[in-house]
Parts: structure tokens; C-alpha cells; sequence
């Protein structure tokens, strides 16, 4: 993707004394009290903005919080909690700024953060006048929410359409080159592992891998609708028997590319949904009627481990089996790990797929660990992001 990036602007001297806005993804988990329970996207916020506070600019950040209801505020949708912790990781003050789309007060070498951006009536619906008011109040537009690069919102498309620069933040910058790296130019092989409930769910992301990866690894309710594909029984497992005919669709389309969906041959089965369920290892030709199957087998699970430390590329984008029970979790550790260990380059999204890395503490041993889960959802797909789109075309204009 060709952007302006804003690493090369503050390099540049461009920023200096410039009133800088970046919409930044501050969308963090809290408490019912409202104190914030986990801060990794603040903490990912800070390169950008202590680049543009060290570049001597005025800087407003932004950020969307829950899901308010546009036009009225209340205390719940406050970005106070968020203000608290930035100005605790900034070692500075953080004043929150409220009523800020005609017009917002900062100096140069300070930073300031404006209320809840989905508060304001039209942002969802990417109101012109809106977004013609935000790009007004700066000199540079920064996008460093990848979380929110799917969706064409006044402060995330429309602002960048009429900004007098409009650029991509770091953040935002490493996922764009991340995904090159992984789907426009991947080292081969490249094996792709897509697991969920649902095939229905991912069905286009299933058939946008089908015609680029040479595995493609198939986990969860997912799986379980391609062993029917295969002929094999599921018992009272979770699957999609009415999308059987696009799971062999995308099993022939891997075929006649020389690639493969490998079906499992063994599994992990149980009576019951639960924790504490017996969990039984057996043959994926052996499953009895009243069986739900939980995880793959360690005979699969060894196959695919295998597969992934040969790999070139590896997209990883859900656990292989119910991972939060322990007894059902061996084949998302084992292939975890493989992931861990294989010299591939690795990328990674997904809620529970971070979960997963978190679980069984591989971060530093992935490629790339993407931010965004419906933005790396969509690029998956194969679509082109809102936010890659406009800031290409302000790149090139």
C-alpha cells in the first residue's frame, strides 16, 4: 500500500509546530465501576503520539468507546478512565476535551484528548459537514486504528478525504506492511489455519485462501462441517450440514491447485459441552452418534505441527478446538507452538486466537499479532480496507 507515512513526516521536519490529529483505536474492556481491565490498545497508542509530541506538534487524539448512542452523551461513555491512563504512560497531564468539533484549544508540545468521537451525530454514517469540521481543526490527519480501518466513518474516512495531509500512524503502518508481507508477497509454502464455529461466518475468507495457500487448515465448528464434507460422521457435533456443497467447493478448489485441506484423522470427543466432560481420543472413522467433538487428536495435531514448521507463511486465525477447557485444548497448544517455532514469518488476529497466544505465552514468537479483528477479517477476505483506500488515494493524489 502506498501511504504517506507520518514516521517520515516528523523525520522530515514537516510536523513541527503543526496541530496533528490521530484517530486512535482507545476501545479498551472496563469493569462495571467503569476502571479499565485491560489497556494493550492505550499502550499500543503511545509511539504515535510521543512521535508527534517529539516532533514539536500540537496533538489531538480521538477514539471511539463501546457503543453510544450518537448525539447523547452520558458518564458511561466517558473517555475520562482512558485520558487517566494516557497521562500515566505519558508521564504528562491528558486533558479530556469536550463539545471539540468547532474548534479545539492546544499549543504546540501538548496533547490533549477529544471525548468519544461516536458521540457526535453522523460519525457512523461518515457525515460530510461532519468530517469537513474535523479535518479543519488540523494541519495533519494521522489514522492509527487499525481496529477501525473497515469501517468509513467521518473520523476514519472522511476526515482523511479532506485533511490537508492525511497519513498512516505506526501502528497502523506495521499492519499494512505485516499483511503485504503475509498475503501479497508470502514465502511459500503458506498455510493458513481458519477455525471458529461458524463456516458460515468465514465462508468468503475460506474461498479467498482457497486461491493463494497451500494448506489451508480448517478448526473448530469449521472443521466439523468439512469431516461431513469428507463423508465422515460428526455424531451430535456442531457443524453446517447446509453448507456442505461450498466446503467441498473450496476442498476441490485447494485440489486442483495440487493443494489440500487436511481432514482430520483423529479427534477429541466428549458426551457433553462442559469441563469437566471424560474427554476420549478416537479415530475420526470411529465417532458414535452421541459424540461432540472438542479438539483434533494428537495424530493430527503432530501432522499439522509438522506442516507449520516447514511453513514460509503462516496466517493464524482461530483455536482448533474448545481451548478453554483443558482437557480439549492439546491441539491449539500443540499447533500454537509449532507456530511458535517454526522460522515462517507468522501473522496473527482474532479475539481468541490472541487469547490462545496469551494463553500459552508466545507473543515474541509470532510475526506479527494484528489488532484489528473484523479489519484483519476483511483483509482475509480479500477486500480492500476503507482506510487503506482513502489513504492511498491522498497518497497519490
Amino acid at each position: 500500500m502506498n501511504a504517506i507515512r507520518f514516521s517520515d513526516l516528523c523525520a522530515q521536519g514537516q510536523v513541527t509546530g503543526k496541530r496533528v490529529f490521530i484517530r486512535a483505536d482507545l476501545n479498551v474492556p472496563q469493569d462495571d465501576a467503569g476502571h479499565i481491565t485491560e489497556d494493550t490498545r492505550i499502550r499500543a497508542s503511545i509511539p504515535c503520539i510521543r512521535m508527534a509530541l517529539d516532533a514539536g506538534a500540537a496533538v489531538m487524539v480521538t477514539s471511539h468507546l463501546g457503543r453510544p448512542t450518537e448525539g447523547v452523551f452520558t458518564p458511561a461513555d466517558s473517555l475520562a478512565p482512558v485520558a487517566a491512563r494516557l497521562a500515566e504512560l505519558l508521564g504528562r497531564a491528558v486533558p479530556l476535551v469536550q463539545n471539540w468539533v468547532d474548534g479545539v484549544s492546544v499549543n504546540a508540545g501538548d496533547v490533549v484528548l477529544l471525548e468519544n468521537c461516536r458521540v457526535n451525530k453522523g460519525e457512523k454514517k461518515n457525515n460530510e459537514e461532519l468530517a469537513k469540521k474535523m479535518a479543519a481543526l488540523c494541519d495533519i490527519f494521522v489514522h492509527d486504528a487499525f481496529g477501525t480501518a473497515h469501517r468509513a466513518e467521518a473520523s476514519t474516512y472522511g476526515i482523511a478525504q479532506f485533511a490537508k495531509v492525511a497519513c498512516a500512524g505506526p501502528l497502523l503502518a506495521a499492519e499494512m506492511d505485516a499483511i503485504t508481507l503475509a498475503l501479497a508477497n508470502p514465502k511459500r509454502p503458506m498455510v493458513a489455519i481458519v477455525a471458529g464455529s461458524k463456516v458460515s461466518t468465514k465462508l468468503t475468507i475460506l474461498k479467498s485462501l482457497a486461491s493463494k495457500v497451500d494448506q489451508l487448515i480448517v478448526g473448530g465448528g469449521i472443521a466439523n462441517t468439512f469431516m461431513l464434507a469428507a463423508g465422515l460422521k460428526i455424531g451430535k457435533s456442531l457443524a453446517e450440514p447446509d453448507l456442505l456443497s461450498d466446503a467441498k467447493d473450496v476442498i476441490e478448489a485447494m485440489r486442483a491447485r495440487g493443494a489440500a485441506v487436511p481432514i482430520p484423522t483423529d479427534v477429541v470427543t466428549a458426551k457433553t459441552f462442559a469441563a469437566d466432560a471424560p474427554a476420549t481420543v478416537k479415530a475420526a472413522t470411529d465417532v458414535a452418534d452421541d459424540d461432540l467433538i472438542l479438539d483434533i487428536g494428537p495424530q493430527t495435531a503432530a501432522l499439522l505441527a509438522a506442516q507449520l514448521k516447514a511453513a514460509g507463511t503462516i496466517v493464524w486465525n482461530g483455536p482448533v478446538g474448545v481451548f478453554e477447557f483443558p482437557a480439549f485444548e492439546n491441539g491449539t497448544r500443540v499447533i500454537a507452538h509449532a507456530i511458535a517455532e517454526s522460522s515462517a514469518f507468522s501473522i496473527a488476529g482474532g479475539g481468541d486466537t490472541l487469547a490462545a497466544i496469551a494463553k500459552y505465552g508466545i507473543e515474541k514468537q509470532i510475526g506479527y499479532i494484528s489488532t484489528g479483528g473484523g479489519a484483519f477479517l476483511e483483509v482475509l477476505e480479500g477486500k480492500t480496507l476503507p482506510a487503506f483506500e482513502i489513504l492511498t488515494r491522498r497518497a497519490n493524489a
